[in-house]
């Protein structure tokens, strides 16, 4: 049996790293809005000391014994950056960052320790072998399914119930823990929850994935989605689907290198992180400098505009008003492109000699542009300190995102003339 080329146990290992990176990613997405996310990074490797004392406790490696070892560990390692940041007046970065390595150097120590007397393996815990889970199966009714594929499947129905019964909770209390608690929400019990469910899904991924990519996946997926959207449930299902594809993604590539197939998803993550960065709709870089672009050439043309309306109102020649913004601080090709576009746009058209000049739709829009700057001018004039040589700075960064209603507005509360005695030009 086989799906796209793939082999069987090829289909289970990806299905297995899919539920547990969305487990991840979703508890992720959490721990993101809350800044928190190095307390995840503390969890997953203060687990350590819980799973080695479960086994030293019980003799067992049995999933009870070691999920609840973990989950204990897990909240007293929020408890203890909470209470060392708070009553130990250290900062919150530097509590988390003492007590997770920490608990991190004990529990290996602890594993170390645990190996001697049974088959436990501090480099598995670490980094896992995901590749291996086919090899251990349950019959389930009547199919064979591997072991880590159920549980990872419980796991993340569990994180999703808790989600869905949940979401309003930890909604508030991932924007804001005081607001909640003013509300009559219990924040530190929300929060504890989450920290227990956090633990809970770390050491579910240990046996099959290891530290790494459950670290990898408890924050990327998270970072990336929230670069994506800036609504929550819109963020959960972002958070998923960058989760699902890097174990997609992780693993073929794994197979085409022959390299770790959970480093691999975990480059693969990253990757899918450096992509939002880059090419996110409203947050990436390249679209925040497409937007600064696009809006200094919108300030410019409109400056331009404002120009020739001021020089024809002081009747001087039209050419001086490109003449005066070429001497400007804009690059001279940004004021001949500009130029070109106005020209274009009908905005502004040749007259005698070759000499531009405003059409009348750029009459119409110029006298918008003069008007909003002359209205605000007349604002600060009679509503701050500012003396009348400080006001024009201020009202030529203020003109281009006035909008008819603040003018309406203004234009009831300032009377003509500026306050330099100039004419405000009527609302086009």
């Amino acid at each position: 049996m086989s799906l796209l080329g793939l082999r069987t146990d090829d289909v289970w290992t990806i299905v297995t790293a899919i539920f547990c990176n969305v487990a991840c990613g979703l508890l992720g997405c959490y721990l993101v809005l809350r800044r928190m996310s190095l307390l995840g990074d503390a969890i997953s490797h203060a687990v350590l000391p819980g799973l080695a004392a479960a086994f030293l406790i019980t003799g067992s490696r049995a999933a009870l014994p070691m999920l609840a070892g973990a989950m204990v560990v897990g909240v007293l390692t929020a408890a203890c950056s909470a209470g060392l940041s708070r009553w130990g007046r250290v900062s919150e970065d530097a509590a988390m960052g003492v007590v997770f390595t920490s608990l991190f150097a004990l529990g290996v120590v602890m594993i170390t320790r645990a190996a001697s007397q049974v088959d436990l393996d501090a480099g598995c815990v670490l980094y896992g072998l995901i590749e291996f889970v086919p090899l251990d199966r349950v019959t389930v009714a009547g199919a064979e399914i591997p072991r880590a594929t159920l549980v990872l499947a419980v796991v993340l129905l569990l994180d999703v119930a808790l989600i869905l019964v949940f979401y309003k909770e930890l909604k508030i209390v991932a924007f804001d823990p005081y607001l909640a608690s003013a509300m009559g929400f219990n924040a530190s019990l929300v929060h504890y929850g989450l920290m227990a469910a956090v633990a809970m899904t770390t050491v579910a991924s240990f046996e099959s994935v290891g530290s790494i990519l459950v670290v990898a996946m408890l924050i990327a997926p998270g970072a990336t989605a929230q670069l994506l959207t800036e609504r929550l449930d819109h963020m959960l299902v972002a958070a998923a689907g960058v989760a699902a594809l890097a174990a997609v993604g992780g693993y073929l590539l794994a197979l085409e290198l022959n390299t770790s197939v959970a480093g691999m998803m975990s480059v693969a993550v990253g990757i899918e992180f450096a992509l939002a960065v880059m090419f996110a709709p409203r947050h990436g870089l390249l679209s925040k400098l497409f937007h600064n672009l696009s809006l200094s050439l919108r300030v410019e043309r409109e400056d331009l505009l404002g120009l020739f309306y001021r020089r024809a109102e002081a009747g001087a020649a039209a050419g001086a008003a490109a003449r005066e913004l070429q001497r400007g601080h804009a690059p001279r090709w940004r004021t001949r492109w500009v130029t070109s576009r106005l020209l274009r746009d009908g905005l502004l058209d040749r007259g005698a000699g070759g000499q531009l000049r405003l059409t009348p739709t750029g009459q119409r829009e110029a006298r918008r542009i003069v008007r909003s700057h002359r209205l605000w001018e007349s604002f600060l004039a009679d509503h701050t300190d500012l003396p009348l040589d400080h006001l024009h700075a201020p009202a030529e960064r203020m003109e281009h995102f006035l909008t008819p209603e603040i003018r309406a507005e203004l234009a009831e509360r300032d009377a003509q003339p500026d306050p330099h005695g100039r004419e405000i030009p009527d609302d086009a």
